[in-house]
């Protein structure tokens, strides 16, 4: 059920961005009297599912799920209906309307979908609020992977400034140094202060090393939950055992013991663990994927977390706050797609499905909506033909220059930017295949 939920959410979820996108330029497409043949959620070559005429426009659904469109009279677009450019201009047409009318005609899709977000933005922190964990309260310190010890950080470290700069929310620690570059952190280690010189390359070394994150907050390692007929549960262990110990190496958190198994997956471990404060030993066989079949506990459980709650009139500035910020962190992280390892962790609609939660929740369904509506934003009005951005760029020039761009170039622009945006659908498409049989 757990991918048949994340496939739902993100089927939905593009559902609604796209249809509001290609609304978007339907909307200003008729404010101008300018023909929309066609409204369509999904792709429809050669037959469509469903789709019934209304006015001058086919509205419908087509079979192959990878976006959606507006066929708009008298444009060059992804229909490619050279026939009907051939004919005069008609004064309904997209060609025989002002280049203003026609640039906000191409930008009314990017214009919805980050309004799109800023409004669901505002709407979440009014729902629900904003909850984050202060730097300050986490105060076993964290725990670094391989590529952070070798950068100075080590296990139980507590993170103090980052730039010279007081770090308030444990968030904050990943964007400061993996998306802003920091180039130093002060840490507190038992009791002295430590600067640590952060590598000039750390960032993309975590891509290489396919690191999720480069310091956690330390937890004990109480289990919550059992997997019923997994090791754990045959070998006696109970919801409440806290695990203290795998062999001779104590794991006084949850942090230490992923450390130690990921090196001893499909071996017999000695586990030692507290139940009722008395210590009590077991043996058991790790699955070959290093896993034992329990959940820990929350590790909010273990933390004073803060929270925010928003008026409904103070939402608005904070969700407007959080879309424009959420922007600028995803343009910032473009630049790694440039690079080697970055461009090995571009993933398709495989590693899109799974950042949506396993159970339905829908904070989190909002959450990523607003995140996809920027992107697809920020995605459709980069400078590239076939996008709408493509035609933005080919309008100002018009605007500028006051020529317009031939219709047999505007044909072989739209070509050339179909096939790089295949190209990089397949290879996106094609990382989270590879990724499955690694």
């Amino acid at each position: 059920m757990g991918i048949l939920t994340q496939a739902l959410g993100l089927i939905l979820s593009l559902s609604i961005l796209v249809l509001l996108h290609e609304a978007g330029h339907f909307a200003f497409a008729r404010l101008f009297k300018t023909r929309v043949e066609k409204f369509y959620l999904f792709f429809d070559p050669w037959f469509s599912l469903f789709k019934f005429k209304k006015g001058e426009t086919e509205y419908g659904i087509g079979w192959l799920p990878l976006g959606g469109y507006v066929k708009i009279s008298g444009m060059i677009d992804e229909s490619m209906d050279k026939e009907a450019m051939k004919q005069p201009p008609q004064p309904w047409e997209f060609r025989s309307k002002p280049a203003w009318q026609r640039l906000l005609i191409m930008i009314g899709g990017v214009l919805v979908n980050f309004l799109l977000a800023l409004f669901i933005y505002s709407m979440i922190l009014f729902a629900w609020g904003k909850e984050y964990l202060p730097v300050k309260n986490v105060t076993n310190g964290f725990q670094f992977n391989e590529v952070a010890k070798k950068a100075g950080f080590q296990n139980g470290d507590k993170i103090l400034t980052i730039d010279n700069q007081e770090v308030e929310k444990i968030n904050d620690i990943t964007k400061k140094v993996l998306i802003d570059g920091a180039k130093t952190v002060k840490v507190n280690r038992n009791g002295e202060t430590i600067d640590i010189a952060m590598p000039k390359d750390f960032t993309k070394q975590l891509l290489a090393a396919k690191a999720k994150s480069f310091a956690d907050p330390r937890f004990p390692f109480v289990i919550f939950k059992l997997e019923k007929g997994n090791p754990a549960e045959k070998a006696g262990l109970i919801e409440g055992d806290q695990i203290v110990k795998i062999n001779n190496d104590t794991t006084p958190f949850y942090n230490d013991y992923i450390e130690i198994v990921e090196k001893l997956k499909g071996k017999e471990i000695e586990v030692t663990y507290l139940r009722n404060n008395v210590a009590n030993k077991t043996k058991l066989i790790l699955t070959g994927d290093g896993k034992m079949g329990v959940y820990p506990k929350d590790p909010t459980e273990y933390f004073e977390i803060n929270k925010i709650e928003y008026g409904f009139f103070e939402s608005i500035p904070a969700g407007i706050g959080l879309g424009v910020e959420t922007l600028s962190n995803y343009v910032k992280q473009l630049k790694l797609v440039f690079t080697k390892e970055g461009a090995k962790q571009i993933g398709g609609f495989g590693a899109i499905g799974g950042l949506f939660p396993k159970s339905w929740d829908w904070e989190q369904f909002w959450n990523m909506t607003a995140l996809l509506s920027v992107i697809l934003a920020f995605m459709n009005i980069l400078p590239i033909p076939a996008l709408d951005g493509g035609h933005v760029l080919f309008l100002i020039y018009e605007i500028v220059s006051g020529r317009k761009p031939s219709e047999k170039f505007m044909e072989y622009a739209q070509i050339t930017g179909m096939v790089l945006l295949f190209g990089l659908l397949i290879f996106a498409n094609g990382n989270d295949i590879l990724k499955l049989f690694k």
